[in-house]
């Protein structure tokens, strides 16, 4: 078993596919909450799991935010 590369929690998501097949395409505060999300409970601690999705979530929605308010005073 290689534990540095592939720990067991990567594949363990019912569908056996690891998370970065999935979030390498998305953006790094997206990407960081689905990846909480599918390893949720495989790790440790279920519920922390979702906090820290939650976390990256709030951040991205901040961000995307503070953008469409610049892009809208560039057009202002």
């Amino acid at each position: 078993m290689d534990t540095v590369n592939h720990p067991p929690h990567y594949n363990a998501n019912p569908s056996g596919v690891e998370a970065i097949t999935v979030i390498e395409w998305l953006s790094f505060n997206v990407g960081t909450a689905m990846k909480y999300l599918w390893r949720a409970g495989h790790k440790g601690d279920h519920i922390e799991d979702l906090e820290k999705s939650r976390w990256y979530i709030d951040r991205e929605i901040g961000r995307l935010r503070e953008l469409k308010e610049m892009l809208r005073d560039e057009l202002s």
